[in-house]
């Protein structure tokens, strides 16, 4: 028996539909399109990106409302930004995987140069993020063109102590980014290549 028996391959679109579908589908390409030639322009994204939030923030403001629509707005980017300095395999997990090896007689043990340094460090290992620059600029943009909606509805402008809402929210930074630190300081790597190409065009 196959999928014919059961009337073709998948679920047809009904013919009333198709027109908007191919609509969609155009619509989908075009903005596809239109994004992907904003990939290189790194700085004109981010500037455009900073001047969206400004608007936000503006709205925010002057309207002297929405104060947790910009709260939640806060925390998200927060989650983004730790993901965009972490790396994306994650350093404890090999040195573990590297000492399991090592205690089941694996010949993967640290090699060291002339100056007694780990040879490892002398070659130029860029940083690879748990969240890549153009997914985190993607979502973020999306992100605030959201709250900037939000902000128009009043079902979202929840009455709330913003004071409380700041007081907690830089004291999640704090120490959500101690503890980032403090990952960085232990396992020694840096969340940016410019230092590391440097270094490594200094020795060619």
């Amino acid at each position: 028996m196959n999928s014919s028996d059961f009337g073709g391959e998948g679920p047809q679109v009904p013919e009333a539909l198709k027109p908007l579908m191919a609509q969609y589908e155009k619509y989908t390409r075009m903005y596809q399109y239109q994004i992907d030639r904003t990939a290189p322009h790194v700085l004109n994204r981010w500037i455009a990106t900073a001047g969206l939030n400004a608007l936000f923030l503006l709205r925010v403001v002057m309207a002297e409302g929405w104060y947790i629509v910009c709260y939640a707005h806060a925390i998200y980017l927060l989650n983004l930004l730790l993901a965009f300095l972490q790396p994306k395999f994650d350093p404890s997990l090999e040195q573990d995987l590297a000492a399991t090896n090592i205690e089941e007689g694996g010949d993967e043990l640290p090699t060291t140069n002339g100056n007694g340094h780990d040879s490892k460090d002398d070659e130029f290992r860029p940083f690879v993020r748990r969240l890549p620059e153009w997914q985190f600029w993607q979502v973020l943009a999306f992100l605030r063109m959201i709250s900037l909606v939000c902000s128009f509805f009043v079902a979202f402008d929840i009455p709330v102590y913003w004071p409380i809402l700041v007081m907690y929210f830089f004291a999640l930074f704090a120490i959500t980014m101690r503890r980032q630190i403090r990952h960085m300081i232990k396992y020694k790597y840096i969340p940016f290549d410019f230092v590391r190409k440097e270094k490594y065009g200094s020795r060619r």
